[in-house]
């Protein structure tokens, strides 16, 4: 049979995009109180999403048009920009303090999330680095040593914000891309029970994480302390019923769940949409994340095969940590919701990803 260059892959377009309209309409129903209580405007963070939502849709199509392979030579300038801006985020005076940690650089209005960026970065990189080490992947010293280190220091950079939730979420993609390619697995168990009592005591020797681990596995016990979010998210998603209260009719989004339009939007969808829109919001990313999968494993380049991997990796698995967390299953993270939450810095590297992944598929070979 003959071969032909598949065309772009619409389906996961589509995905794509769904689950950013589905982000805009509930940025605007989750935030628009709280907006115009804080800045008198209900509009605010709805503006601000729909304009990074545009610059990410313009990335994503200058992405969809850029020869995948150059990014094979810029994958040690990305990686140096990665951690060069994420240590200025870190100077006192440059770096924008919220929240008790140093994540963001502001430019006027605008902030700009160095540890967003610094996760594609590091896709980039360890698509380059273990296309390059195929031969020597199996290798400790060759191939296992030398990738756990460089990402490391990307880690250890975020970890140092502080930023616990995306310090794990990269060590989890980091691990499982080497897996991928093909590491002996007794170097990540290996590496796992080294890193266990580092894990344990950054948990249990800092106060807020440890109340935050106590909360997930006692929510009942502090109702109007630590464990008030995550008692509000199984408030908000339970009253939802199977076609929720109706859009905009949610309550806990009146100031009694925290963050109701970043970390815990999926709650509000819960009870607003009720079940069948959750699913809805599940089943757009199971779609998305089988179509990169399939992308990833169709391709005989190895660097495009990481690459489109690692991106699927990078978007499903903050979106499984993030539901996880609403729903009780997981500590609280502070990760986001890929392409729904409000946060421009997530959307558009979710977006370049994205235009990446497209790109990638029309390289896919066809019998």
């Amino acid at each position: 049979m003959g071969k032909g260059k598949r065309r772009l892959d619409i389906i996961l377009l589509i995905a794509a995009l769904g689950l950013v309209g589905i982000g805009i309409v509930m940025v605007y129903s989750t935030s628009a109180i709280i907006a115009g209580d804080r800045f008198g405007d209900p509009y605010y963070f709805l503006k601000r999403q729909a304009l990074y939502a545009a610059v990410g849709f313009v990335l994503m199509i200058l992405m969809m048009f850029f020869p995948y392979k150059m990014l094979k030579r810029l994958a040690y300038p990305i990686l140096i920009l990665s951690v060069f801006l994420l240590i200025v985020v870190l100077i006192p005076g440059i770096g924008h303090r919220a929240g008790g940690a140093m994540r963001w650089l502001k430019i006027q209005s605008f902030s700009f999330q160095p540890s967003e960026f610094a996760k594609l970065g590091l896709v980039v990189f360890l698509a380059y680095f273990l296309a390059k080490k195929e031969e020597k992947i199996r290798s400790f010293s060759f191939g296992f040593l030398p990738t756990v280190l460089l990402s490391g220091l990307v880690i250890a950079l975020v970890m140092k914000e502080p930023d616990f939730g995306a310090a794990f979420f990269l060590t989890a993609m980091v691990f499982l891309l080497l897996f991928v390619s093909g590491v002996r697995v007794i170097y990540i168990v290996g590496a796992f029970l080294i890193a266990i009592p580092a894990a344990y005591t950054l948990l249990m020797n800092v106060g807020y994480r440890y109340k935050r681990l106590m909360s997930f596995i006692r929510p009942w016990e502090d109702p109007s302390g630590t464990s008030f979010q995550i008692i509000q998210s199984f408030l908000s998603f339970g009253s939802g019923g199977l076609f929720g209260l109706g859009l905009g009719e949610g309550r806990q989004k009146l100031f009694f769940l925290p963050a109701p339009h970043t970390d815990f939007i999926f709650s509000v969808i819960g009870e607003e949409l009720g079940l069948v829109g959750a699913m809805v919001v599940v089943l757009l990313f199971l779609i998305l994340t089988l179509r990169g999968i399939q992308i990833g494993l169709s391709l005989e380049d190895r660097f495009g095969a990481y690459l489109a991997l690692g991106i699927t990796l990078m978007i499903s698995l903050q979106a499984v940590i993030n539901m996880g967390v609403v729903l009780g299953l997981l500590p609280t993270k502070g990760l986001t919701l890929p392409f729904i939450s409000y946060g421009g810095t997530s959307l558009v590297t979710n977006l370049v990803g994205v235009g990446i992944l497209l790109h990638l598929s029309t390289h896919v070979e066809r019998r």
